[in-house]
């Protein structure tokens, strides 16, 4: 196998884009961009996952290094041996579309096509060379903040009321502006207001009920999308842009449908194959839901998801309430779990009211890795005792609270 220099240099940084919000054919344009910000995160949590797993690594080959590649072929193998693909054709397409989109190419640019072969290929952010246009820099200085807005000591995202709706994950106008400038992340109000404008023309940000541009105000604001959730390669392959898709609400950005005069509130996120019911996803997070519908949704197109994540019934067998786990010599067992969050979260679903029960856990996800299984019931968490909570108020304590977890629970001893 051929494989030759090094790649070339990067690209240009590019000028600060417009601070106009988009218009009549920006529409096309707003979708493109929500499409290639899917594609980088996407793309972002992949490299991490493969470097993780050693898959990306130094390569030898004619007594020459090639840093921080992998092998197609071995790749290929990977995704299919860990569900992100079916079949080998499909793996090809997946990896072909962030080829197309510059986040992967051959280590010497000799093979533009995404090829089934021991060829080396790297991701462009592990050699310096991804270009850094308007939107790329847009993008990741949204990404930049969220991860800051979101650590466990920033208060600034908060339940807010805004025309008699309530809404979860808000931050307000005029006290964001005050933070980016206490966070040096602009150095007058005036710019921090200009770098507002561009994030909501590159739909990073977006007003509430979508009803006002950005401006200095106590007007409610909040991230159009959950940059942690974990992505399915397989919604690569599904053409739709993403506003047509969901919401633009997240586990961490958590908003009342203004179509659904129930009182709940749903978590919404991508694209479903299949609709069942609501259920709360506590992982920042891989599991999803239809943001139109208000249902649950397994991961898009993926025919060898897991099944424990298509559940649209409660997994329990019967009702159980707080005072019968408490009673003495009731069948439960106590356990306490530590699960540490990983990039895109904990990887489990909690639905249920006093008490709160697991309706579905990821199997490639941390609380599976530490023993977590359904139909367990939530006592505590972080010490705190749950057991006379509904799920919601068990969410929000988890979204909030530290990546590491403690968490205990009772199941059920076998006859």
């Amino acid at each position: 196998m051929e494989q030759g220099g090094s790649a070339g240099s990067a690209g240009s940084a590019g000028s600060a884009g417009s601070d106009s919000s988009t218009s009549g054919s920006g529409g096309a344009q707003q979708r493109e961009l929500e499409r290639m910000a899917e594609v980088l995160v996407t793309g972002e949590q992949l490299r991490l996952r493969l470097h993780e797993e050693k898959v990306i690594k130094d390569r030898r080959h004619h007594l020459k290094t090639y840093p921080n590649c992998f092998v197609a072929k071995e790749l290929i193998d990977w995704l299919i041996e860990h569900k992100e693909a079916s079949d080998r054709e499909t793996a090809i397409k997946l990896m072909q579309k962030l080829a197309d989109r510059g986040i992967i190419h051959h280590v010497c640019d000799e093979h533009k096509e995404f090829k089934d072969v021991k060829l080396f290929y790297r991701f462009r952010k592990d050699d310096g060379t991804f270009p850094l246009d308007n939107e790329v820099k847009a993008f990741m200085r949204g990404q930049r903040l969220y991860e800051k807005l979101m650590s466990p000591e920033n208060t600034l995202l908060q339940p807010r009321e805004e025309e008699g709706v309530k809404y979860e994950r808000t931050f307000m106008a005029s006290e964001f502006l005050d933070w980016l400038v206490q966070e040096g992340e602009a150095t007058t109000r005036k710019e921090a207001e200009q770098l507002c404008h561009r994030l909501m023309e590159h739909g990073i940000i977006q007003h509430v009920s979508n009803k006002h541009p950005f401006v200095d105000s106590n007007l409610l604001y909040q991230f159009r999308m959950n940059f942690r959730r974990r992505r399915r390669l397989m919604e690569l392959l599904n053409e739709k842009s993403p506003s047509s898709q969901e919401a633009h609400d997240s586990p961490f950005c958590l908003r009342k449908q203004s179509h659904d005069h129930r009182k709940s509130t749903s978590f919404m996120s991508v694209s479903p194959s299949k609709e069942i019911k609501i259920v709360s996803a506590v992982r920042r997070s891989s599991m999803s839901s239809c943001g139109s519908s208000g249902y649950f949704s397994s991961s898009p197109t993926l025919g060898s998801s897991p099944p424990v994540l298509c559940n649209p019934k409660s997994v329990l067998k019967r009702p159980v309430t707080s005072e019968e786990l408490l009673t003495p010599g009731a069948p439960y067992a106590r356990k306490t779990f530590t699960i540490v969050g990983d990039a895109v979260g904990w990887g489990f679903v909690v639905r249920g009211s006093k008490p709160c029960h697991i309706q579905a856990v990821d199997p490639s996800g941390p609380a599976a890795a530490a023993g977590m299984k359904v139909c367990q019931f939530v006592v505590s968490v972080n010490g705190l005792n749950v057991l006379h909570v509904d799920y919601r108020t068990v969410s929000n304590l988890i979204l909030t609270g530290p990546r590491t977890i403690v968490m205990e629970v009772m199941e059920e001893l076998e006859h």
